[in-house]
């Protein structure tokens, strides 16, 4: 079975993350960013989500995670928590 790792920013609005990820491609800290922005609890972890398998998240992210170019910043994707900015730093 597929595993990958990714971190996330999560956040209420659109504008916010189109805010936030205009910064981070303009090379801000994603982690520390993440702690002080997301509204995740992966907040805590830089938005760390960990080691992942399919299916443990809402099928748009999801999809991200196991299709999506790694190290590049995808988003904003909207789900029914908010508007996350993704990051898949490994797959295998």
């Amino acid at each position: 079975m597929k595993s990958a790792m990714a971190r996330h920013i999560l956040v209420k609005q659109k504008l916010e993350a189109e805010d936030l990820l205009k910064k981070l491609r303009a090379g801000a800290d994603f982690a520390k960013f993440a702690r002080k922005f997301s509204k995740c609890n992966s907040a805590k972890r830089g938005g760390d989500l960990g080691e992942l398998k399919p299916g443990q998240l809402v099928p748009t992210i999801n999809k991200i995670v196991f299709n999506s170019e790694l190290n590049v910043i995808h988003g904003p994707v909207k789900t029914k928590f908010g508007y996350h900015l993704v990051e898949v730093y490994y797959r295998d």
